[in-house]
C-alpha cells in the first residue's frame, strides 16, 4: 500500500495496456494485489493476474468476490473473466506490467536509493542499516526477503514522500533477472554482500552469477563491496567504489581477532589514520562480514567514526523468523516480535488468516516507528488492515496506539509500556485464540512471547514451511494440466505436525489431504480444516465417527464395504463418498483385480454411497530394477479401474503415483497423485535430482561437561570409552525423543560449533552423550541433531534403516517451531 494514488488511466498509459475496458475510469490505485487470498483495500487495489506456477486467471472471480475492480490480464486470458463492473486493462505479460509501474513508482522520488545484494546475507544487512541510519532518516526497506522478480516491485511500491531513504534487497537464481530489476531500482548506492553457492544451477560459473549480480549497480553513483568476491577479471559498474576485507587491500582493511575466553570477536582497522577498535558478541565469521559491510556504508554515507563504533556495537542478532508455537490456555503463538513496519504486518496477519485451529484470532502490537506527523494515517491504515482480516481482539502498546484507540473496532486493549502488558496479561484471558505477537525491537516483545508461549522439551524440531512450500510447489510442476494432487499427512505428517501443516496445505489448494486412523481427520476438523479429507484405516468401530466429521474412507474389503454401508443412516447425506482400494502386487490391502464382477454388484445395489476415488498403492515405484513390476502394476490398475468406471456407468478419481512415481513415471499421473515424504525435502529416488529444500531441524542443547580420565567408563553398561583422557558433553535428547539406540557408541553423530562428533555409550532414554575432547564447549551450548548435512537420509543410513522411521519417529514431546523466513 502506497499513500500515492494512480488515475487507472494513468496506469494503462504507464504499462502500455494493449485494450482498455474501463466502466469507472475515475477509479484511483493504491494497493498492488497478486495473490486473491491476500487481498487489502479492495477498493483502490489492482489486480495483476500473474502466470507462475499457478494462472492468477483462474482466481478472478475469487479476487472479484474479495472487493477487486480493477484487474491487469494477459491477452489471451482476457474472456474468461466474468467480473462485471470491473476495468480490466489488457498487457502482453502481467510480470512486466506490475514491473513497468513499479519503475514508475521509483522515479516519482529522487531521494537515495540503497540496493543490497549477493548470495547471502542481504537480508541482515539491509535490517542492520534500517537499524543503523534510522535516528538520521525516514527509511523505507523491502519487508521480510522481498528481492524476487515479484519481490522488488512490491517493495519499490512502499515508496512515498513520508521517507526520505529507500534500502531495497535484490535476489536472482539465473541469468537475465537483474536486468529487469535494474531498470526497477535504480539505485543510488550499491551494496554486494558477498558471493557464494547458492543459486549455482542458473549460472555457468562463479564469475558468470558475479557479472550478473553486478547489472543492479550500472548507473550507481557508489558501489561498496569486498574484493575477494571478485575475480579480478570482472570490471565493476558504478561512478565509485569503496571495498572492504578481513585482511589487507581494500579501503576499509579489517584485522578480525578471536578472544575465546571472551567468546567474541575484536575488530581493528586503521580508518583515516586513526586507530579505532571494536568488541562484538557474534561468534561467526558471516556476522562479522556483515557488520563490516554495514560500517563501510556508513563510511560512505558521512558518518563519523564516533558514531559508527557506538551504533555498531548496539547491533543485536536478526531473527528474520515468523515462528508459530504451541501457546498456553490453548492458544497459538505466532511470534513476530523482533520487527514492526507497514509491510511486515501485512505479511504477519496473512499467515494469521491462514490459522483457524482456533476460533479467535488476537493481535498484541506494539507502535510503529513514524514521524509522529503521520501518525494518525498510519494507524488508519492498521485499523483498517486488522479490520479486513478478521482480527477479533487488539492489545496496543505504546502511546501512540493508546492515542488512536478510537479507531479500531473490535475488542481492544491499550498500554503504555510492555511492563504494564506483563503486569496485567494474566486478567487478559487470552485463551482459545491463534495470537500474533508483532513488535519493534525496542518495547522487548520477546518478553511476551515466553510468557504466551508453552514451555515445554528444551528439545525443538524446527519446521521450515518456506521449504516444506517449495517443495510442493517443485512437484506441481512435474504435474500434467488437471492432474489433482492429495498430500499425505499421516502419522503427525510424518512427524512435523497436524494442523499447522494441514493449514498450509490447505492455503495451498491442495485437491485433498490423507490420514492414517480417523482421530487424526477429527483432529484437522476440529482445526478448521475443510479440505476433503480420506481416512486409509477407517475400522467399523469409528464409522459413526468418521460420518459425523465428513471424513471419506478407504474401503479395501467387501466385509468393510458391507459393514461401512451398513452404518450410514437413511438420513444422512447420500450418497457417502468413498475410496476404493485395489491391489495390484504390493499385497497388503485391497480388492483382487479378480474381485471386479462381485464388486461392481455390491457397489451397484446401494444408492447410500458413490465412488469417488479409486487407487493403488505401487510397491516399488523408487527401485529402477523393478520397473518392469511398476509398469505391470500401472497397466492392470488402468484395466481395472476402465472396467469398473465402465460397469457403474459414472467417472471417478483414479490415483496410483506416490511420491517418487510422480517423477519417474508420468504416465501414472492419471487424475490424482499423492505426494508424501517429497514434500518433507526427502527425495524418495535417486533417478531425478529434485531442487528439494530440508525442511525440519532437530535442535538440542549441553546440560553438562565432564573431563574423562584415561580408563574411565561411559553410560549404562559401561560402553562408553574414550582414547585416553577426553571430554564428554551431555546433552538433552535420548530413545523417548525418538533418538535411536541404535545411535549409541559412536555409530550416531551431532554437530557443536561446527563440529560433527560422536555419541559416547548407549543413548539413554532422556539423554545421551557426546564426545566434544578438544572443542570449546559450554552448557546451554546449541547441539543440532538433524539438519544441513545430518539430514534424514544419512541418519537413516547410518542406523540401517529409511528416512520415514528418522522422521516419524520423534516423539510428540519434542517442542515444534514452525516457522516462515
Amino acid at each position: 500500500m502506497s499513500n500515492k494514488v494512480y488515475n487507472i488511466k494513468e496506469i494503462a498509459d504507464v504499462i502500455g495496456a494493449t485494450s482498455i475496458q474501463l466502466v469507472d475510469p475515475a477509479a484511483v490505485i493504491n494497493t498492488l494485489a497478486y495473490d486473491s487470498r491476500k487481498i487489502t483495500n479492495s477498493r483502490q487495489a489492482l489486480f495483476f493476474a500473474l502466470v507462475g506456477r499457478r494462472d492468477g486467471h483462474q482466481f478472478l472471480q475469487e479476487a472479484y468476490r474479495s472487493g477487486v475492480r480493477n484487474f491487469v490480464v494477459h491477452a489471451e486470458a482476457f474472456e474468461i473473466a466474468d467480473c462485471p463492473h470491473s476495468n480490466w486493462l489488457v498487457v502482453p505479460n502481467t510480470l512486466h506490467a506490475l514491473q513497468l509501474l513499479a519503475a514508475y513508482h521509483r522515479r516519482q522520488f529522487d531521494y537515495p536509493v540503497i540496493a543490497i545484494t549477493g548470495s547471502n546475507g542481504k537480508t541482515i544487512v539491509k535490517e542492520w542499516l534500517y537499524q543503523l541510519l534510522s535516528p538520521e532518516y525516514e527509511i523505507v526497506r523491502s519487508p521480510k526477503s522481498y528481492n524476487s522478480q515479484l519481490g522488488v516491485p512490491l517493495s519499490l511500491w512502499q515508496m512515498d514522500a513520508q521517507h526520505n531513504l529507500a534500502i531495497i534487497e535484490a535476489g536472482i537464481s539465473k541469468v537475465g533477472e537483474m536486468e529487469a530489476i535494474e531498470v526497477m531500482v535504480k539505485p543510488t548506492l550499491g551494496v554486494l554482500t558477498n558471493i557464494g553457492h547458492a543459486h549455482d544451477d542458473g549460472f555457468a560459473s562463479i564469475q558468470e552469477k558475479t557479472r550478473e549480480k553486478l547489472r543492479l549497480f550500472s548507473v550507481a553513483d557508489m558501489v561498496v563491496y569486498n574484493p575477494t568476491y571478485v575475480d579480478a577479471t570482472i570490471a565493476v559498474p558504478g561512478r565509485q567504489h569503496f571495498t572492504w576485507t578481513i585482511g589487507e587491500g581494500a579501503t576499509l582493511s579489517v584485522d578480525a581477532h578471536w578472544q575465546a575466553k571472551a567468546q567474541r570477536y575484536v575488530l581493528e582497522a586503521n580508518v583515516e589514520g586513526q586507530a579505532q577498535r571494536l568488541t562484538v558478541p557474534f561468534t561467526d565469521r558471516a556476522s562479522i562480514e556483515n557488520l563490516i559491510c554495514c560500517w563501510a556504508v556508513m563510511l560512505v554515507m558521512g558518518y563519523e567514526m564516533p558514531v559508527i563504533m557506538s551504533r555498531l556495537q548496539t547491533l543485536l542478532p536478526i531473527s528474520m523468523r515468523l515462528e508459530l508455537k504451541k501457546g498456553i490456555n490453548n492458544c497459538s503463538i505466532i511470534d513476530d516480535s523482533y520487527s514492526n513496519d507497514l509491510s511486515s504486518l501485512l505479511i504477519a496477519l496473512d499467515f494469521l488468516k491462514q490459522q483457524r485451529q482456533h476460533p479467535h484470532r488476537t493481535v498484541i502490537l506494539s507502535d510503529l516507528p513514524i514521524a509522529a506527523q503521520d501518525t494518525r494515517a498510519l494507524y488508519v491504515k492498521i485499523a483498517t488492515m486488522l479490520e479486513g482480516k478478521g482480527i477479533d481482539r487488539l492489545v496496543g502498546v505504546g502511546e501512540h496506539l493508546r492515542q488512536q484507540a478510537a479507531l479500531f473496532q473490535m475488542d481492544a486493549q491499550f498500554f503504555d509500556t510492555t511492563e504494564e502488558l506483563l503486569a496485567h496479561l494474566p486478567q487478559l484471558g487470552i485463551q482459545n485464540s491463534t495470537v500474533l505477537i508483532k513488535g519493534s525491537r525496542v518495547f522487548g516483545f520477546e518478553r511476551v512471547s515466553r510468557a504466551l508461549t508453552l514451555q515445554t522439551h528444551e528439545t525443538t524440531l524446527e519446521i521450515n514451511l518456506n521449504a516444506l512450500e517449495h517443495n510442493l510447489n517443485t512437484y506441481k510442476t512435474l504435474l500434467k494440466p488437471g492432474t489433482k494432487l492429495m498430500v499425505m499427512v499421516k502419522a503427525f505428517s510424518y512427524g512435523s505436525g497436524s494442523f499447522e501443516i494441514a493449514n498450509l496445505l490447505q492455503f495451498n489448494k491442495v485437491d485433498y489431504l490423507t490420514v492414517a486412523y480417523v482421530d487424526e481427520g477429527i483432529a484437522l476438523r476440529k482445526s478448521g480444516i475443510t479440505l476433503p479429507i480420506v481416512v486409509m484405516s477407517p475400522g467399523p468401530e469409528t464409522f459413526e465417527q468418521l460420518i459425523a466429521y465428513q471424513l471419506e474412507p478407504e474401503i479395501y474389503s467387501f466385509a468393510e464395504l458391507e459393514a461401512f454401508m451398513s452404518s450410514l443412516s437413511p438420513a444422512g447425506p447420500a450418497p457417502y463418498p468413498i475410496h476404493i482400494k485395489v491391489d495390484t502386487g504390493m499385497h497388503r490391502l485391497g480388492f483382487e483385480p479378480d474381485d471386479l464382477s462381485e464388486l461392481l454388484t455390491k457397489l451397484k445395489s446401494s444408492d447410500k454411497i458413490i465412488v469417488k476415488s479409486v487407487f493403488s498403492h505401487l510397491a516399488a515405484s523408487g527401485s529402477p530394477e523393478h520397473d518392469a513390476f511398476t509398469l505391470e502394476q500401472i497397466g492392470l490398475f488402468d484395466s481395472f479401474t476402465k472396467n469398473l468406471a465402465s460397469g457403474l456407468g459414472y467417472h471417478f478419481v483414479r490415483h496410483i503415483a506416490n511420491t517418487s512415481a510422480i517423477s519417474r513415471f508420468p504416465q501414472a499421473q492419471f487424475d490424482m497423485v499423492r505426494l508424501g515424504i517429497g514434500l518433507y525435502g526427502v527425495s524418495a529416488d535417486d533417478y531425478r535430482a529434485l531442487p528439494l529444500q530440508s525442511v525440519a531441524r532437530l535442535r538440542t542443547g549441553i546440560t553438562q561437561i565432564k573431563r574423562i580420565k584415561e580408563g574411565d567408563t561411559v553410560g549404562y553398561n559401561r560402553k562408553g570409552r574414550l582414547n585416553g583422557e577426553g571430554t564428554i558433553a551431555t546433552v538433552k535428547i535420548g530413545y523417548a525423543d525418538g533418538y535411536s539406540r541404535r545411535f549409541g557408541n559412536g555409530v550416531g553423530k551431532m554437530r557443536i560449533k561446527g563440529h560433527l562428533v560422536p555419541t559416547v555409550g548407549d543413548i539413554c532414554m532422556d539423554m545421551c552423550m557426546l564426545d566434544v575432547t578438544g572443542i570449546d564447549v559450554a552448557v546451554g551450548e546449541e547441539v543440532l541433531v538433524m539438519g544441513d548435512e545430518l539430514s534424514p537420509e544419512y541418519l537413516a543410513k547410518a542406523i540401517g534403516t529409511i528416512p520415514y522411521e528418522i522422521l516419524t519417529g520423534i516423539s510428540q514431546r519434542v517442542r515444534r517451531i514452525y516457522y516462515y523466513e
